[in-house]
This record gives structure tokens, sequence and C-alpha cells, in this order.
């Protein structure tokens, strides 16, 4: 479930659609949690559907340990950035913003920490822009998201957290366990196409 202080905006030509603040979300906020009515599909499910739904599934679902979770709400929308305002690493359930997102600003995702198998354009417009994410780049880059991550989530106590009866638990498990090794958290692979 997205941030409730969010909707779904037309951003430009290039971009097309995406997610924005409402009112300001303070770094710490916890801006998206996988809840119950999130779709999740096994490997053979996702084959049985066929291509089809293929494009669709390949755009707006993302691969996990337990198959390819498909976003019930305008979680899908979030668009990638080399300049991520929310990080979820770890194969945490939850993302949490990394810095204060203003009102009228888009909530964007590092796609780089979901595994890709293919390079990905991109055209998010910051000065950092690397031009396109890579299968490799959390072999470049792991260790500053994990610090982006990390400082994100450690004020996640002193913001108020209209889903935390989502990511409390795993905020928590996140926050007292072991220190997780840097790294993607999924390795993606491509949709089955029948």
């Amino acid at each position: 479930m997205l941030h409730p202080d969010t909707t779904l905006a037309w951003i430009d030509d290039t971009i097309g659609v995406g997610v924005i603040a409402t009112k300001p979300i303070p770094k710490g906020t916890i801006t998206w949690a996988r809840d119950a009515l999130d779709l999740t599909l096994t490997p053979d499910q996702v084959h049985k559907l066929g291509p089809l739904y293929a494009a669709h599934l390949d755009r707006y679902a993302y691969w996990e340990r337990d198959g390819l979770v498909l976003c019930w709400d305008l979680g899908r929308f979030v668009n990638h950035h080399c300049e991520a305002n929310c990080m979820a690493m770890g194969g945490a359930p939850f993302e949490v913003a990394v810095r204060d997102i203003a009102v009228g600003e888009q909530l964007t995702d590092e796609y780089g920490t979901l595994g890709l198998t293919e390079t990905m354009p991109c055209a998010c417009g910051s000065a950092e822009c690397r031009g396109a994410v890579h299968p490799d780049d959390p072999d470049r880059h792991s260790d500053d998201w994990w610090a982006r991550f990390r400082d994100g989530l450690s004020l996640v106590h002193g913001v108020e957290q209209p889903l935390w009866s989502l990511a409390g638990a795993a905020v928590e498990r996140v926050i007292s366990g072991p220190e997780p090794q840097p790294g993607p958290y999924v390795r993606r692979v491509p949709v089955m196409r029948a």
C-alpha cells in the first residue's frame, strides 16, 4: 500500500505518469508497504497467463523470492530515479523516504535494487543520472544504496507512520536484525511467455 498522502499525476511526455506527494513526507516515513491486496503470482501462474499479460507484468510487476508481485494500488506507478527519494533493501517488504519529499514532488525508487536481467534506459533528469539502469548496478552502487536506506530507517520512530500497521513488525525486524550484506535482494527473471 502506498502512503495515503500521494496521488497519480502526469509528470511529462518522456516519463508519463508518476506518483506525487500531496503533503510533505518527511525522511524516515514508510512510503510503501506490501499488503494483502498485492497480488503474488508463482512462476507457473505467470506462465499460464500467457503472452497477453507479459508486457503489463514486465512493466508493472517485480520479482521477489516468493513470486511476481503486482501492486494493487498506485505503487506500481512509482518511477525509477538515479537519486531515488524512497528505498527498500535486503528484501524489506516496505520502502522508506531517504530524504524529505515536498508537496508536488514525485516519489521515486531505485530500480537497480530489483535485480534486473536487462538494461533499462533512464530519463530521470538527475544530475547524477546513469543514463540506464544495468543488471550489474548493484555491484557498483549497493554500498551507497544501503547507507541511504539505513539513514532513512534511522528516523522511522521520529515521524508519523500511517503505514505502521502494515510494516511496523518488518521495520523492527530489519532494525534489530543482523546487519545484512549489501547487494541485490532478488534476482529478477524475465516474465515467461507462452
